[in-house]
Parts: structure tokens; sequence; C-alpha cells
């Protein structure tokens, strides 16, 4: 066991009977990450989005390949920074599973509709998920310890102490670290809903307010990094971006505008830099000339995304806290991940490039619409016809609900953990 690690670290949320020897002397959070590996949540996300749609073509990643990518990433980064390798892989294994089908635009329809049960967000469901859904130990989910479940909280608050009308993103105002929150997302982002509070106030006993410990921030910035980078190649993959684009300059300043608005919060940054910062990003050698699906593109193209994974990790260092914690229940309550002011800008900026040529296109507007519709409508379908037409892992909570609140939510429960082929299997058959 790592120092630092204590038994409060490492203790878990339901009693376990003790485990029969198996010869191997699994540390706890090598388990954590072996029941995530083999949970249901995490097999779905191999059919539920990251940016381009499931089934349109083999190469580009879904939430699940995307989910392992950040997985190594944040275990090398971790590693490298003196925490858990297996504690921070669990962690980034399990950020997304919460993540409804059809990606962000699916939460936004479950956020819509599941306001009348105290609202939606990814990542309250993955808490959810990992602490009560899932079916490892009655009344526990997966039962993890409380390090992991608090290494996954990218958002250490309760619904109802979120903040709205905020910058996505760890780009914090001070532009040095993350541990001390001080922006979130938009709609108000929050790690649990209200119905939740107790697992919750379990996790976070003894920790400062509102602060992510050290390996939640290394997860977060692997989440940033992996999706940044991987969704840009799966982009010039589809065609959907192109070299030439990025080198025009009108491009780029839209681009870089769209980076400002949605990736970097008020007073951080400005026009001016971003595009000097832009501009020299891409002077780097590391981008090819040419991408034309071809073997030796394709392999300029990887080299472009090893580099760019290297440069955005290799400059973070660990740092003493800002905030003044020096006897936290974790030694890394005391500690902040600290990304350079270039690279978190690189970061935001690449962002930008899959939002403009991506999730902007032409033509996406609409199947986004038509996909929340599927949602909205499928949830009205299976309020109507519950609890028969409920999956059997939710029909007793269903059946034994006291209000139409809590129907609601096992509904949205219930839609949540669908992945996009399901969602539309399921819509066909109840929507007729």
């Amino acid at each position: 066991m790592n120092v630092g690690y204590d038994e409060h670290a490492t203790a878990r949320f339901a009693a376990e009977p003790a485990k029969h020897a198996d010869g191997t002397a699994r540390t706890p959070f090598q388990r954590d990450r072996a029941r995530v590996l083999h949970s249901s949540a995490l097999r779905r996300l191999a059919a539920k989005t990251q940016v381009v749609e499931v089934g349109s073509a083999d190469f580009p990643r879904t939430r699940l390949t995307h989910s392992l990518e950040c997985a190594q990433i944040g275990r090398e980064l971790g590693a490298t920074l003196g925490c858990d390798p297996d504690l921070v892989d669990a962690a980034c294994l399990a950020h997304d599973l919460g993540h409804p089908p059809f990606g962000h635009n699916g939460e936004s329809a479950l956020a819509a509709l599941a306001a009348g049960c105290g609202g939606f967000e990814g990542n309250a469901q993955s808490l959810r998920l990992l602490t009560r859904l899932e079916a490892k130990v009655p009344g526990a989910g997966l039962n993890l310890t409380r390090a992991t479940l608090d290494a996954t909280l990218k958002y250490p608050w309760l619904a109802s102490r979120s903040i709205p009308d905020s910058i996505d993103g760890p780009l914090m105002s001070s532009g040095q670290h993350q541990g001390a929150v001080d922006v979130v997302g938009p709609g108000g982002k929050y790690g649990c809903y209200d119905d939740d509070a107790e697992i919750f106030g379990w996790i976070r006993q003894g920790a400062p307010d509102r602060r992510l410990c050290f390996e939640a921030q290394v997860m977060d910035w692997a989440d940033d990094v992996a999706y940044s980078v991987h969704d840009l190649e799966d982009g010039l993959h589809s065609g959907l971006i192109t070299l030439g684009q990025l080198r025009d300059r009108a491009e780029r300043q839209a681009v870089a505008q769209l980076a400002l608005a949605d990736y970097c919060p008020g007073g951080y940054t400005d026009l001016a830099e971003l595009g000097e910062v832009f501009g020299a990003l891409l002077a780097l050698d590391c981008w090819p000339e040419r991408f034309d699906g071809g073997p030796r593109t394709v392999a300029a193209v990887k080299h472009l995304t090893s580099e760019l994974i290297g440069r955005l990790v290799g400059a973070v260092r660990r740092v003493e806290s800002a905030a003044g914690v020096t006897n936290g229940p974790f030694r890394f309550y005391e500690c902040d991940l600290h990304v350079p002011r270039r690279q978190r800008l690189e970061c935001a900026l690449l962002k930008g490039v899959t939002a403009h040529y991506e999730m902007r296109r032409a033509g996406a507007a609409a199947i986004q619409a038509r996909e929340r519709e599927v949602l909205v409508e499928l949830a009205d379908a299976l309020l109507a016809a519950a609890p028969g037409a409920l999956d059997p892992m939710f029909r007793p909570a269903f059946e034994s609900a006291a209000s139409a609140a809590t129907r609601l939510r096992v509904v949205v429960d219930q839609v949540a953990s669908l992945t996009d082929t399901s969602a539309l299997a399921w819509h066909a058959r109840l929507c007729r």
C-alpha cells in the first residue's frame, strides 16, 4: 500500500465478508479497478457516442475506447506523480459510466426530462451507478473504496450546490491549480444528486469543501488530454477535419472564437492570445503535411497524437497546495496538479477544433434534435408501460417507488443505461 492511503482511504461503505484466498493478495485499489472493468456499465460504453456517431465507421472512438485511453494516460501520469496507479486507473475507467445514449446531446435531453426528480448530470449518474445501480454489493453498487470514489468526482458537490452558466473543463480561473474549484460547467455541473447525499457525505468525510483530491485532478486532466487529442484524430479519419482547414487563417480565427467562448473562463485569456498560441501549436514539426488515409499518413497522424499527448502530459507537475490544507485524511489533499497556462490553452483549442468541425457541422443540429426526441418519447412510453416495459433490474425500484418523482427517476435511470443502438431499438418497439 502506498504511503498516504490509510484505513480511511481504503474503507468501503458496506461491510463485505473476507475474500477467499486466491493466492494473489490484491490491494484494495486493484480490486476496485477489477470491479469497474468487469461492470456492465463499462461494457455498455462500447455502443455509446464519443463524438462521431456509433456505427458510422469502424475507426472512431466510442465512450469505451475513450475511457480505456484515458485510463492509460491517467495511470502512467498518476504513477509518475506519486499516486497509486490502480486507483487512478479505476477512476479513469469509471469517469464516463453515467453518460446516456447520444453523448452530451442525450445528457441535455435527460436533464430537461428529469427536472421533476432532481435533474440529470452525467457525472452524478456515474456516481449513482458506482454506488447504487451496479449489482455487486446490495445497497452499495460496486462498493468501491472511499479514495477511488473520491477520485471519480470532478465536481465534488451536490446538485443543490451547483453554480450555473459557467465554463466547462478544468481550466481554472487562477491558471494554476485544479484542486480548489471555482468554475463549473454549462448548466451547473455537479457530482451527486441530492437523493444520493448519504453516500456522498461518506465519500467526502473529512475532505475540504468543494475541493478535488489530487487523484481526481489527475483523472480530469487525463480525460481532457485523451479526448482533445483523439477526437482530432477521429475527425481527420472521418474527413470532417482537414489539415488544409487548420492552415487557413479565417478558419483558425473561427476555432479560436469558439474555444474562447466555450472552453475558457471569462477573463482568462483573449482572442489575440489564443490566436498566437494556436499558430505556434500548428507550427510544431509533428504536424503532417497531408492526410489521405494511406499507411504513411495514418502513421504520421499517429505520431502527431503521440507528440501532442506527450506535450500536454509532460508539462504538468505536482505542487504544494495553496489552500492551506495540512492534515486531511488523504495526503493528496495537500497538493495540486499544476498545468502550465500554455498547455491549458492548447487543450482548449484542440477541443475547439472538434466542436467547430464535428459537433457543429452542417446537418448536425437536425440529427441531435431527433436524438433528443427519441429519448423523450422513449421515456414517456416507459412511464406509461412500466414496470413491465422496464428491464428486470429496474422493476423492483419502480414498484416500490412512493412518488411520481421517484418513479420518474427509475425511468431516467433506465433510459440512461441504454446504448445508442439499444435506445433506438427500444424506441422502435415501444413508440410505434
